[in-house]
């Protein structure tokens, strides 16, 4: 077993280069922290190209057999990015989807120029608990692969498909025959009497501007949560539970 004690090792500086989204774009790589993540990542048959452990925990990773590299809490420290750093920091491979994987997806997720990344991670796992068969992840959207995001999904980032789409002629092509179902804080259509029936895709705004007139105008239909009038609106990831659990469940 390779072990891995210093901060100057090669192998440590190239994880740490991983935190930056131009380096993961390149390398096609990203950074699993904590034991959840890297063993329901390796449950799922994601490559996992090695892994740091605390030499103590070493045994719980057996799984992992030659992928791991023993080490100390300083290297943890430096390759984590959380605050207190996990047992394991591993780095795999990414695994990329296109439009080819939206071809049977009959109850589609689509989030528009999302940027917060807790609430991205949170609406992918969302979006699998409720049986979504893919997201969207249409204009200015934030990195799938951020640790943050990935921390957030839970362990869900690779159970959905999940694509991103740059431009409205690309949509348009690929969703013209689905119901088009815009959520919106001002409209008549209450989701309680709401039914959706497949293929469709709900689509999301983000907290700071909602959708887009584009995309308003690109709907087929329009629905909103019924709340009480003191209350102007949900966290994102919030709205997105209570849509999806009413839609898809």
């Amino acid at each position: 077993m390779q072990e891995i004690t210093s901060l100057n090792n090669n192998l440590v500086k190239e994880t740490v280069k991983l935190q930056q989204k131009k380096y993961r774009d390149l390398e096609h790589k990203f950074i699993l922290e904590g034991y959840k993540c890297v063993k329901e990542a390796f449950d799922a048959g994601i490559d996992i190209e090695y892994a740091f452990v605390l030499e103590e925990k070493v045994g719980e990773y057996e799984f992992l057999s030659e992928k791991l590299i023993k080490t100390n809490a300083v290297v943890l420290k430096k390759v984590s990015t959380t605050d207190s750093a996990p047992d394991v920091v591993a780095v795999a491979t990414q695994k990329i989807y296109d439009e080819k994987d939206l071809k049977n997806a009959k109850k589609v997720v689509l989030l528009e120029n999302i940027k917060d990344l807790g609430n991205l991670g949170t609406i992918l796992r969302t979006s699998v608990a409720f049986g979504a068969d893919a997201v969207v992840l249409y204009g200015d959207c934030a990195d799938l692969y951020n640790p943050k995001c990935v921390r957030s999904a839970v362990g869900n980032l690779w159970k959905i498909p999940v694509v991103y789409i740059k431009n409205f002629e690309k949509l348009n092509m690929l969703f013209a025959s689905y119901q088009r179902i815009a959520t919106l804080p001002r409209t008549n259509n209450l989701l309680k009497q709401f039914k959706a029936k497949p293929p469709y895709v709900v689509m999301f705004g983000s907290e700071a501007d909602g959708l887009s007139e584009d995309l308003i105008e690109f709907s087929t239909s329009e629905v909103k949560i019924e709340m009480v009038s003191s209350v102007e609106s949900l966290n994102l990831s919030v709205s997105c539970a209570v849509v999806l659990y009413e839609l898809l469940t």
